[in-house]
Order: structure tokens, then sequence, then C-alpha cells
């Protein structure tokens, strides 16, 4: 798998950095997706439950929630959790790949607009769930954090799959 992802800034501004960080990590797990069949992405290679697909969802859905639900204060439903119960995007068994990296490709770029829009990192939205407010910092923050641990299972899913490392 080539590598080919946004080249971090070694110096810059809060925002640009943590825009660029964000952008490495999605394009970290759409590398770790890169080339498998439907079936290869479906696979569980750990006695976990995840999947690459899973994961896929799974971030299509966090991205949804922190930018458009908390940040931008959409109300809109999650892509398949109903009730925001997260585990159901994480079931790739029966999902079908494009509709999941179309989701997923869709809530980034709109993301990328709401975060965009902003003023500032210090933009605030409130969770609706637990009625906390949170800043686009925080969420920027949170979402590196996110892909960072996921692309970490990532890692362990590829290998079991076909013995691609190194991304």
């Amino acid at each position: 798998m080539a590598a080919q992802r946004t080249d971090v800034p070694r110096t810059g501004g809060e925002r640009e950095l943590l825009r660029a960080y964000l952008d490495f990590h999605r394009e970290t797990l759409a590398l770790k997706c890169a080339g498998l069949t439907d079936d290869e992405l479906r696979r569980r290679t750990t006695a976990s439950s995840l999947a690459l697909l899973g994961i896929v969802r799974h971030m299509a859905e966090v991205e949804r929630s922190w930018f458009r639900r908390v940040i931008d204060g959409q109300d809109v439903p999650l892509v398949w959790s109903p009730d925001g119960d997260f585990q159901v995007a994480y079931d790739a068994a029966g999902a079908a790949p494009e509709e999941a990296f179309a989701a997923w490709q869709a809530e980034i770029a709109i993301a990328r607009d709401i975060e965009a829009a902003a003023p500032s990192l210090d933009v605030t939205g409130v969770d609706r769930r637990s009625g906390e407010e949170y800043s686009l910092r925080r969420v920027l923050v949170h979402l590196i954090q996110e892909y960072a641990r996921h692309n970490g299972h990532a890692d362990l899913i590829r290998e079991g799959v076909d013995g691609a490392t190194g991304v």
C-alpha cells in the first residue's frame, strides 16, 4: 500500500495543524481499506467483532454526530445506529462497502464545510443527549483521537486480512 496522505506541517497555526492531523488520520483509514475485496473489508481477523468496514461505518457516524449534530446543531438521525448505539454501525456482516464509503466520504465533506465556516475554534455546540457544550477545538481533537485509536485497530485487522503492514 503506497502512503498518500496529508503532510502535517511542522509549524503553523493551531487550526491548520488540527485540520492536517484529522485529514492525515482520515486518509490513513482509507489506505488501510484500499485494494481489498468486499469480503475482505467485512472479515474479522481478531476475537473482536471489528472489521475494516465496520470501522468505516462507525467513523461515518462519529463524523455526523460531532460535526452535524453537535457543532452545527442539525436534527439529523445517525446513518445506521438507532438511538445512538454505535455498535450497530460496527456490524459489517451484511453491509455494502459502496454505501459505507459513500456515506463516510459525504460526512467528511460536510464536516469540512462546517469546520471551515466556523469563525474560530471557540465555536461551541451542544450534545443533545448529554446536554454538554463542546468547542470546535475539542471536537477536532476528539476526532483525531478517535481516528488514531481505530487506525490502530485497522492496522491489526489489515495485517490479518492480507499481511499488509506499514501504513
